[in-house]
C-alpha cells in the first residue's frame, strides 16, 4: 500500500453552520464513497474554507459525522481577487493499492471551474 490523496471541493450557499455541515459532509462523503475508501486507511484530512465562510469550522462537521480518531485540520484558503466564493476544499489522505489515475477527485456545485486540466478546458 501507498499513501495517496484526494481532493474535493464544493460552493456553500451561504455562511451559516448549518449550511458549512451539510456541504463539508455531502462532500467527504461523496469523495469516500466514489474512492472506496475505508475509515481505517485514513491517515489524514486537511480542510479550507474561503474567508467568506467563517460561521463554523469544517473540521467540526466531520467530528459530528464520529470520526473522532482521523487526525484533521482546517485552514483558511489564500485570498484570491476574483476567486470563487463560499467554498470547501477537503484533502485526504489514506493508504491504497490504487494507481494515481484511479483516485476520483471530487469537486461538486460549480467548483469544477476550479480544475479546468481535469474537467476539460486549460488554466
Amino acid at each position: 500500500m501507498i499513501l495517496r490523496g484526494v481532493r474535493g471541493a464544493i460552493t456553500v450557499k451561504k455562511n451559516s453552520r448549518n449550511e458549512i455541515f451539510r456541504a463539508t459532509q455531502r462532500l467527504l462523503k461523496k469523495m469516500i464513497q466514489e474512492n472506496e475508501i475505508e475509515k481505517e486507511k485514513i491517515a489524514s484530512v486537511f480542510l479550507t474554507a474561503t474567508t467568506d465562510l467563517n460561521a463554523d469550522f469544517p473540521a467540526y462537521a466531520v467530528r459530528q459525522m464520529g470520526w473522532r480518531e482521523v487526525p484533521l485540520l482546517c485552514a483558511q484558503e489564500m485570498e484570491v481577487p476574483q476567486g470563487m466564493p463560499r467554498v470547501i476544499r477537503i484533502l485526504v489522505h489514506f493508504n491504497t493499492d490504487k494507481s494515481q489515475g484511479a483516485i476520483k477527485h471530487q469537486y461538486l456545485d460549480g467548483t469544477r471551474k476550479l480544475r479546468p486540466d481535469l474537467f476539460g478546458g486549460k488554466k
